[in-house]
């Protein structure tokens, strides 16, 4: 359970698109996301339904994507299609049905062109995307896209960026529905050679930095969840913890009754908490709780609810200290985010949606340079390692978790430095073309 359902399978969307210059030089870029149904539109509706509305979307933005004399930065054309462009057509797409495909969902579509076409600008200059975020390469400052206007003046996003790291402290994922000790195996489980107990997971991974899935709506359970692991991380070795209450909480007590019930039975396992991830309903505007109960005791950060800046702010507001930074929701509207949090000392982390493939390269990159709070979160490896076997001959080390830790050190070269002809996957056509 990596959500409030079970999850058991995941279609990824891929898309190709070529940038020209105003030269006439051209190159080609590679942009690619899981469609994550069950995270980004909860809903009684049938998977296949949602799913297939989500295809029809992204089939419409390759279409749409295409504007003649659309020439910019990436950050220039990814800021004004999604203020232009992104909610008119989503409107268009729900017009006539009954329940609405939500604004996040719409955003994980449009990610796959987004970071093709950073890459793609990387591709035709020859240089690392991260590389390319000064005022050497971006026109407008900051002040451009955020506000307050006075606080990003004469700002580019490297101004908030950190030099790459090529060594990140990994997190593994710990599911509400996942085995704990040995007499809760039923006989189901997969024999395909990969962990499956959690101490198994820490020892083979040699892992340092578990994220608990909790329910929300079980305080007993989930405080029980937070002991049981916590003993066996302390048994094992396991430095850090985080708990995701998965947007079911709706009063701030339910979390604080357990953190403060916790500090006393168990401190030890208190002080391994480093933040607490999203416990409240996503949709911030028609949700506003005060949360400085829970920040007081322990970072609260933002996953969800962080569709763009516009909503970090808003959480500021209402309590929260932290923001969790995801690619799927386009590397545009992440970067911006990292630069407001930043500017007004909010704590950074870079947060998984069991990126395989291509999907993992721009996530770990994206953390590499945020100067998160701890590392990365990266759960591919738990729930669809055989996804990303051709990728992980290139680079072995982002796919599979060695020492508690990935090596990015094989992603080398311009755009995201993907190796995507080494890599030899039979990949379509280019979908899309814009202007650089």
């Amino acid at each position: 359970m990596i959500s409030p359902s079970t999850v058991t399978r995941a279609l990824c969307a891929r898309v190709r698109v070529r940038v020209e210059d105003h030269q006439g030089r051209s190159a080609e870029g590679w942009g690619e996301t899981p469609m994550s149904v069950a995270w980004v539109w909860p809903s009684t509706l049938t998977w296949e339904e949602r799913e297939e509305r989500m295809r029809a979307f992204i089939m419409r933005l390759a279409q749409e994507v295409i504007i003649p004399d659309y020439f910019g930065h990436p950050m220039e054309l990814g800021h004004a299609f999604q203020e232009q462009h992104l909610e008119k057509l989503r409107s268009e797409l729900n017009a006539g049905h009954a329940e609405e495909m939500p604004h996040l969902a719409a955003l994980v579509c449009h990610s796959l062109f987004d970071l093709a076409v950073y890459d793609a600008f990387g591709q035709l200059h020859e240089r690392p995307v991260f590389e390319m975020l000064s005022c050497d390469w971006l026109n407008p400052d900051l002040a451009h896209f955020l506000e307050p206007s006075a606080t990003f003046s004469a700002k580019w996003p490297a101004h908030f960026l950190q030099p790459r790291r090529d060594r990140l402290p990994v997190w593994h994922l710990v599911g509400g529905l996942d085995a704990i000790e040995p007499e809760e195996l039923t006989g189901a489980e997969p024999k395909d050679g990969y962990p499956v107990l959690l101490r198994d997971w820490i020892r083979t991974d040699g892992l340092r930095c578990l994220k608990i899935k909790l329910r929300g709506t079980d305080a007993p359970w989930d405080y029980a969840r937070l002991v049981q692991i916590g003993k066996i991380s302390i048994e094992e070795g396991v430095e850090w913890l985080t708990a995701d209450f998965n947007c079911t909480v709706t009063d701030p007590v339910y979390v604080t009754e357990i953190l403060d019930r916790l500090l006393v039975e168990h401190p030890r396992i208190y002080g391994m908490l480093l933040y607490i991830e999203q416990p409240f309903p996503y949709d911030l505007e028609a949700n506003r709780i005060d949360v400085r109960a829970v920040s007081a005791r322990k970072p609260l950060f933002l996953d969800e609810s962080a569709h763009d800046w516009h909503f970090v702010r808003l959480g500021q507001e209402l309590g929260w200290t932290g923001v969790a930074l995801k690619t799927c929701k386009t590397l545009t509207g992440a970067l911006l985010s990292l630069c407001w949090a930043r500017a007004h000392g909010m704590t950074l982390m870079v947060q998984d949606l069991t990126n395989p493939m291509f999907a993992q390269i721009p996530h770990v990159l994206l953390a590499s340079h945020a100067g998160t709070i701890m590392g990365v979160e990266s759960n591919g490896m738990q729930f669809c390692p055989e996804a990303s076997i051709p990728e992980s001959k290139v680079h072995p080390g982002i796919y599979r978790r060695r020492e508690g830790v990935l090596d990015l050190s094989t992603l080398q070269g311009p755009g995201f430095g993907y190796r995507a002809a080494e890599i030899g996957r039979v990949l379509p056509e280019a979908a899309a073309h814009f202007g650089s």
